[in-house]
């Protein structure tokens, strides 16, 4: 499902195309399913291009058959069912992944869950616990709870025992982030979250704020943000520019910080795939931690998979059915 031009979701359409052939350690995946995600929605308004090299085709998340193996890529992982983090190219019926950016899926998982996975927990670990330095007993405030990313937040926050704050927009939003085991959701539109957020810590504010607003919301953020803080940005939904007091910046010794992963090199992918297999990975394998599914559309409806998104009525992720494995 490609496009010719950017525009609306309507924009998105079949195409066919060859086979890719895998280069140096790649592997072709024969694709099950395929997340939905923000950024696949921006690259299609015309805001997001693919990082040179990539597949111009959306997608940055895929779950299916290993089939082909390209030079240096590890023969066992022919025939391997996995899910993959990829710069592109993920809404088609083979995609191309580096071999080192694969995790194995494990027996009893579904995989159209598989394919939800990827693109959240990488963003969340490198953001919140490589950027963000979190640690256990601190303070995450992460917005967007019910997202792919934030719902993803809540639960890797909490399995390393931190204290998790959220906002979403309406009430079943924030019940739904309390079901998954944020202590405190607020309704964005009824209450300050600044506020409520001072008020819940006892006026010592949050450790790490994951940010995926900007805008208007940095200041505010930082007003929530405890001594030796640190602010991740790792979106701008809510506007490219922000107004700060440095003097705040200076007198509570905060770290503002933030990150794109697609452009990152193979060697950094790589790298953060084999920390996330080693710390992180043990939770999806055992079930601790299972990601929250919105809704899942076929292949070719996938305009509408991206309307649901813009929508902003999803809890949890969208993924696309693909193939049928």
């Amino acid at each position: 499902m490609g496009f010719d031009d950017p525009g609306g979701p309507d924009v998105l359409r079949p195409e066919t195309l060859p086979v890719p052939q895998p280069g140096e350690n790649q592997v072709l995946i024969r694709v099950s399913h395929a997340g939905v995600n923000r950024p696949d929605v921006i690259q299609r308004q015309g805001f997001y291009p693919p990082p040179p090299g990539a597949s111009p085709i959306p997608g940055l998340e895929v779950s299916g058959t290993v089939v082909a193996l390209g030079d240096g890529a590890p023969p066992e992982m022919l025939d391997r069912k996995v899910c993959a983090l990829v710069s592109g190219g993920g809404y088609a019926e083979y995609c191309l992944a580096h071999s080192a950016h694969c995790l194995a899926v494990p027996d009893g998982m579904g995989m159209d869950v598989a394919a939800a996975i990827p693109e959240t927990l990488f963003t969340v670990w490198h953001n919140v616990f490589e950027r963000g330095f979190a640690r256990d007993g601190e303070t995450l405030l992460v917005h967007g709870g019910t997202s792919g990313i934030g719902t993803m937040a809540i639960m890797l926050a909490k399995a390393f025992e931190m204290t998790v704050i959220t906002t979403a927009g309406s009430e079943e939003k924030c019940q739904a982030a309390r079901d998954l085991g944020a202590d405190l959701a607020i309704n964005y539109k009824d209450e300050d979250f600044v506020e409520k957020a001072k008020a819940f810590t006892d006026g010592k504010g949050v450790d790490v704020v994951l940010d995926m607003v900007s805008g208007d919301y940095v200041a505010r953020n930082i007003e929530c943000l405890a001594e030796d803080g640190r602010h991740v940005t790792i979106a701008v939904l809510g506007g490219l520019k922000a107004e700060i007091n440095m003097a705040t910046v200076m007198r509570k010794r905060l770290v503002l910080t933030g990150s794109t992963l697609r452009p990152r090199s193979d060697e950094f992918k790589a790298l953060l795939a084999d920390e996330i297999y080693n710390h992180a990975w043990p939770l999806f394998e055992d079930g601790t931690i299972r990601p929250v599914m919105d809704q899942t559309f076929p292949h070719a409806e996938a305009g509408a998979a991206h309307a649901r998104m813009e929508g902003g009525d999803h809890i949890g992720k969208i993924v696309l059915a693909v193939g049928g494995d």
